[in-house]
């Protein structure tokens, strides 16, 4: 080959490659767009399921929590009912000093810290002393509401700690509540009477509540 030719041909060659691949890297773009559009899709739908899952885990525990702290609260007033009613002319032949363990573990944490703390020891203390050097100014029926005092204040941290809140304290809260509901309906002569005479169908109603919380919260915890 001549020379010139040679040349010719050799300065020629980088600008013919260089114009080839300036030619080809918007055809490599436009191939390369719809797999990144098709990457971003997958990484944005598996944002939204994942948003939509912590969503409903949200509300589904949000939900229960919200159960259970209202069970409580209508448990823990369904047994101070009780106790009012049974310390009272409408005295039934249930155990009622049951109530007070399932008091102690069924007892909202802001009412319960409230009766551990100074309020609850100088109820404690002024009982005590009423009872111990008073006795005529201390009536029977104040015997199981200050023993409910004396139990928030003195128990000890194993039992606020280790049970309250716990799958023992909702165990224990259900066997005090199906105890108590069998008892009533046997001391009423049948589960008609407990329903049908003139105070039973209160005592029964408040048992039921009882049981609403435990139960409750068994599910919860299971479910």
């Amino acid at each position: 080959m001549h020379p010139r030719c040679l040349n010719k041909y050799s300065s020629s060659l980088p600008c013919n490659i260089f114009s080839s691949q300036m030619g080809r890297m918007p055809y490599l773009a436009l191939n390369s767009d719809p797999l990144i559009d098709e990457i971003l899709n997958s990484d944005f739908n598996e944002l939204k399921i994942a948003a939509t899952r912590l969503i409903h885990h949200a509300a589904k525990l949000g939900g229960k929590g919200l159960g259970t702290s209202f069970f409580k609260w209508l448990a823990s007033f369904a047994a101070i009912y009780l106790l009012i009613l049974d310390r009272t002319n409408w005295r039934t032949n249930m155990l009622t000093s049951l109530l007070v363990p399932y008091i102690f573990f069924s007892l909202p944490e802001g009412i319960f810290d409230l009766v551990r703390g100074d309020a609850g020891k100088w109820i404690a203390f002024v009982a005590v002393v009423l009872r111990l050097f008073f006795p005529r100014h201390f009536p029977d029926w104040l015997e199981i509401p200050g023993s409910l005092i004396l139990l928030l204040v003195a128990a000890p941290g194993f039992f606020v700690h280790s049970l309250r809140d716990h799958l023992a304290g909702v165990v224990i809260c259900l066997i005090i509540g199906c105890y108590l509901l069998q008892e009533h309906i046997r001391a009423s002569g049948g589960f008609r009477n407990s329903l049908t005479q003139s105070h039973g169908i209160s005592n029964t109603l408040g048992i039921v509540l009882l049981l609403v919380f435990p139960v409750w919260a068994m599910l919860a915890r299971f479910f």
